[in-house]
């Protein structure tokens, strides 16, 4: 939705097709980086984008075992916006394809499924899809898979995929929240367990960290034990446990970390999860993402409104974003290696590792990982004129 509102933007028709009706998913990520806010503000839309609703995280926090830790502190950054804000994706998509309609250039076709490619001459030419009138082609100078971690079009491209491994799964809920609660988000590590909270105003939106594959041995517990276990982790909510009526309020997210070696083929580029999927772990997901977008149309929107589109300037764009990939990569196996990996697998009631103790001794430290978090690698600006 980003590529193709910036690249509507700078005069390059585009069509972008999205399968179901609307965007209403729950538990998509949320979190709205200040990379993403400063995009905003350099669009000129920031004003506009704040008066969605939405809540502010200017700081981070957790609870390892019994202590807890300060992990970040935004208040510092050097962006327009000190903080995460917490948004429904559904408003973030509709936001953008609000604006993406002023330009005559964008086509948003909604229930349009992208089903395989088109190819001709040894390239991508577009790709063929269902819709409600059925099955339809949609041709194009390039076409971009931004269709997430199981993308379609990357496994019909053939792509290679180096998948490098999660050792959790996440449960996903949704609990109602009373102004009497802590405003915070934070996390809470126990022995075999983690819960991540996160304040969605009126309810909290909540991530129940478990050993990869172990969804059976959860349920098989039973409800109740969960919502104990919850309860234990966050004693504030126990009375309120009993809105998880059934496993159906209770969603899996698989996770996986995995990355393409070549995000392209003549004619096609990948973008995103479809190209690189990320952990869960700092929700830099839809930040990146986005980041990807805008290198994306920085490199192509000219070489696209001329016709001449080449495969050495998709390479452009992967060997741009390889860098942040691979570094914000890094950084989250090591956290699920040496940190969460540990506590999963543990019996024995965790400790702060010494590194998350330094940042409660040291404040100023804690500018850092929320540098990291909120700006990224290599963080990108519009540079796209508007046509």
């Amino acid at each position: 939705m980003m590529l193709g509102f910036l690249l509507a933007r700078a005069g390059v028709p585009v069509t972008v097709l999205e399968k179901h009706p609307d965007f209403l998913r729950d538990f998509r990520g949320d979190t709205i980086h200040p990379s993403t806010l400063e995009l905003m503000h350099e669009l000129g839309l920031l004003d506009a984008f704040l008066k969605l609703p939405h809540s502010r995280v200017a700081r981070l926090s957790g609870q390892v075992g019994g202590t807890t830790i300060a992990l970040a502190d935004f208040s510092h950054l050097p962006t327009h916006c000190k903080f995460i804000a917490l948004m429904p994706q559904w408003d973030f998509l509709d936001f953008l394809a609000a604006h993406g309609r002023k330009y005559p250039a964008f086509d948003l076709r909604m229930r349009t499924e992208a089903t395989g490619l088109i190819e001709e001459g040894g390239r991508v030419a577009g790709v063929r899809a269902k819709s409600p009138d059925g099955e339809i082609e949609v041709r194009a100078d390039l076409t971009v898979g931004c269709d997430g971690r199981h993308s379609t079009l990357r496994e019909r491209a053939g792509f290679h995929v180096e998948d490098i491994g999660a050792p959790m799964d996440i449960l996903w809920f949704r609990v109602s929240r009373r102004d009497s609660d802590t405003p915070e988000t934070f996390g809470h590590m126990e022995a075999g367990r983690m819960l991540v909270m996160l304040n969605r105003t009126d309810y909290w939106q909540c991530a129940y960290v478990i050993p990869k594959g172990g969804i059976d041995k959860v349920k098989a517990a039973g409800l109740k034990a969960f919502r104990d276990s919850v309860a234990f982790m966050s004693p504030f909510l126990r009375d309120r446990l009993s809105e998880l009526k059934s496993w159906d309020d209770v969603k899996l997210l698989t996770v996986a970390v995995d990355r393409l070696s070549r995000w392209h083929r003549p004619g096609l580029l990948c973008i995103g999860d479809a190209a690189h999927a990320m952990s869960p772990i700092g929700g830099v997901g839809i930040n990146l993402a986005i980041q990807d977008a805008v290198a994306a149309a920085n490199i192509l929107a000219a070489p696209l409104k001329e016709g001449r589109v080449t495969e050495a300037l998709l390479e452009a764009v992967q060997r741009r974003r390889t860098l942040p990939m691979r570094v914000i990569q890094w950084l989250q196996v090591q956290v699920q290696n040496n940190v969460l990996n540990p506590v999963l697998k543990s019996s024995a009631r965790p400790k702060p590792p010494f590194a998350a103790k330094l940042l409660n001794w040291f404040p100023p430290l804690q500018r850092l990982p929320a540098r990291i978090i909120g700006l990224g690698v290599r963080p990108e600006h519009v540079a796209t004129p508007e046509s």
